[in-house]
This record gives C-alpha cells, sequence and structure tokens, in this order.
C-alpha cells in the first residue's frame, strides 16, 4: 500500500540534496566555528556562507540574521528580547487570537513579568483587520507580532498595511512567516518588517534549526545567554550541518516556489472542490487569501480523530490541527477564534500538499473520503442515516 503524506505544514521529508550538503559537518568539517584554528575558521566561513545565502533570499543583510533552534525559538526570542529592550517606552505588545502557541504561550508568560498583552480578534475568514490593529495601539505599544499566515487554516495576513500603520505608531512588527518563507514571496523591506521567525523544517531543511531576522537598529535583548555566537545575540554551539541544510533547502525552494506554488494551488482547489461535494462539508479560512498547499475542512457528524485514524489505516496522514497541540482535547484555539462551533471545530481536518504531492495521491484521497464519511456518519447519532 502507497503512503500518502498531506501533512506537509507539520513538517516535511528532508530533500536528498540537503541531507548530502549536511553530511560532511557531521565527521569531516567538524569543526567549532568559534575556535580560532583552522578546523574552527573554516566552519565559520561556512556559516558565513549560509547566513548571505538566508538573508538574500528575503531582501536582508546577512547581519540581521541570528542562527536559532527551531521557529519556537525565534519567536520567543521576537517578543522577549524586543520587549525588555523597550521596556523604557512601554510595555504594552498585540498579536492576534490565531497565533501559533509559540507566540500566543510566550505572550501569556509575558503578562507575569508585568507587560500588558491585548489580543486582538480576526474575522470568520480568519483575516486581521489592520484597523483593529491600529485601534489597539497605545502610547505604551512596543511590539506588533502577526503572522504571516496560519498555520491550521492557512490564511495569509495584510502584513504590508499592518507594518504601515505599525511605522507610523513607532512600534515594531513582528512575523511569524514559517509557513510562508520558501513557498510565498518574502521580501522584508517591501513588507516592511522588523522581525521575522522562519524554521527549516517547513521547505525540506532539516528539524532543529531556524532563524530569527532582525532589523538593523531594532532594539532586542539577547534572549539565550552564555558564550558569544551570533555577535552576542543568541549563546550556543551553531549547528553548522543544520544551518548548511537551510541554506541549501532555501536555494532549492526558491529555485521553484513561483512554478510549485502555481502546481500546489491547483491540486488544493481539486481537493477543495472534491471535498465539498461529498456534502456536510465546510471550507475552513479564506477561500483565496490562503496559502497554495492548505486545505482545511469541517465534516458534519464526523470527528476529526475519527477520520484521521481512518485514513491513517488507507496509508494517509493527514491532522486535525496544529502538530503543535495535537495532544489536545480542546477545540483548535484557531477555529474557534474564526466563531466556529465547537461541534464542528472538533469535526475539522487539515489537508496541506507539498512538492511530492501528484495528482495521483489527491485523486486516491477523493476516492477513499466519501465512503469513509458515509460509514462514520452511519456511527454517529446525530449523523445516522445522512
Amino acid at each position: 500500500m502507497k503512503r500518502i503524506y498531506l501533512d506537509y505544514a507539520a513538517t516535511t521529508p528532508t530533500d536528498p540534496a540537503v541531507v548530502q550538503a549536511m553530511l560532511p559537518y557531521y565527521s569531516e568539517a567538524f569543526g567549532n566555528p568559534s575556535s580560532l584554528y583552522s578546523y574552527g575558521q573554516e566552519n565559520r566561513e561556512v556559516l558565513q556562507k549560509a547566513r548571505r545565502t538566508v538573508a538574500a533570499a528575503i531582501g536582508a543583510d546577512p547581519d540581521e540574521i541570528i542562527f536559532t533552534s527551531c521557529g519556537t525559538e525565534a519567536d520567543n526570542a521576537a517578543l522577549l528580547g524586543t520587549a525588555r529592550a523597550n521596556i523604557g517606552k512601554g510595555n504594552h505588545i498585540i498579536t492576534t487570537s490565531i497565533e501559533h502557541h509559540a507566540v500566543l504561550e510566550t505572550a501569556h508568560a509575558m503578562t507575569k513579568e508585568g507587560f500588558d498583552v491585548t489580543i486582538v480578534p480576526v474575522d470568520g475568514d480568519g483575516i486581521v483587520d489592520p484597523t483593529v490593529i491600529e485601534k489597539a495601539i497605545t502610547p505604551k505599544t512596543t511590539l506588533i507580532s502577526v503572522m504571516h499566515a496560519n498555520n491550521e487554516v492557512g490564511t495569509i495576513q495584510p502584513i504590508a498595511e499592518i507594518s504601515r500603520i505599525a511605522r507610523g505608531a513607532g512600534v515594531y512588527l513582528h512575523t511569524d512567516a514559517v509557513q510562508t518563507v520558501g513557498h510565498l514571496p518574502v521580501d522584508v523591506d517591501e513588507m516592511g518588517i522588523d522581525l521575522m521567525s522562519v524554521s527549516a523544517h517547513k521547505f525540506y531543511g532539516p528539524k532543529g534549526v531556524g532563524f530569527l531576522y532582525v532589523r538593523s537598529g531594532t532594539r532586542i535583548n539577547p534572549f539565550m545567554h552564555g558564550g558569544g555566537q551570533e555577535n552576542g545575540r543568541r549563546a550556543g554551539t551553531e549547528n553548522v550541518a543544520g544551518i548548511v541544510g537551510m541554506s541549501t533547502a532555501l536555494e532549492i525552494a526558491l529555485a521553484d516556489r513561483d512554478e510549485e506554488a502555481a502546481r500546489q494551488t491547483s491540486l488544493r482547489d481539486r481537493l477543495i472542490s472534491g471535498l465539498v461535494d461529498v456534502g456536510g462539508i465546510q471550507l475552513n479560512g479564506h477561500s483565496d487569501k490562503r496559502l497554495p498547499n492548505n486545505v482545511n475542512v469541517s465534516v458534519d457528524y464526523v470527528e476529526g480523530e475519527s477520520m484521521m485514524l481512518n485514513l491513517d489505516l488507507d496509508g494517509i496522514c493527514i491532522s486535525t490541527g496544529s502538530a503543535c497541540s495535537s495532544v489536545s482535547a480542546e477545540p483548535s484555539h484557531v477555529l474557534t477564534a474564526l466563531n466556529i462551533p465547537p461541534e464542528k471545530a472538533h469535526c475539522s481536518l487539515r489537508l496541506t500538499l507539498g512538492k511530492w504531492t501528484t495528482e495521483e495521491d489527491v485523486e486516491r484521497v477523493l476516492e477513499i473520503f466519501p465512503s469513509m464519511v458515509k460509514r462514520l456518519r452511519a456511527m454517529s447519532p446525530l449523523g445516522h442515516g445522512r
């Protein structure tokens, strides 16, 4: 039985070319970049080359890139580092109700340090109204954090418009671009971004490495303390192999980004139309302003977990929401923010495509899905006979 992987938003398989690029740095080129002898200095130059590659991919300067262990660390560093560094101006930050837990949980923890956090709502499609953010700004606001695209429902936010508001108020703007870098055009100058979080394993790079973009002149305190790595901005011996893998993966992703986005959009739309045709199925998130690979639906009268497990028996891997919160029995905070009732939120599925998804994969899902839904609805007291 062929296995079909449709959870690329959770993680992507590492591209074989990326693995090959990484291998020498586990054995032959093993030096610590902080060491002064040749082994170390050779790897220091490898890091700088990767830094230049990553920076060019987002329209940044190499000195504005801080390598991290993941997107979550980058989110934590952006919020905590910026808020603490600017406490003299104020203690207020703004974010949205559909952010990743890496942002929302950090913001919640910051309230215990005396920070004031405003969480603005989104509309029924999962998009934040920039004017709502503008109204939330106070003289004590120092940071606004809005993700570029949501990891669950795929909605793309008006970052450039929010940036104009933030700059007009003298407030920094952070965006979690974990789902978009490598998949959509991202230029930090054109979009007016001051801080941006990225994770390699979302664009066919390795797990355990990411980066934080920090615009030159942005006041930010180090999040991790220890040695003087990353120009004193992030302590800890750099993951050379992972960073090489991330820069290689980003180069590969950018080479065919537009073509691949168009291909995935076509497959996405075919999948959406086929699922909705089953009946009693609603698309969650905006129909157009969404990631090329994202499908999130609610299926009346059938729990998402039941569908996920049944599809897994047929070799199809999908998700009921964010991989980072899949162990929770609570309805998705993202779907709740979209005012989707709990009974429908519990009946949701997320299917996300990738560069190895084929038309045959999509058609196989659409072949299996109707009979599975019919069978599970027949077993449900609420869906019996439907």
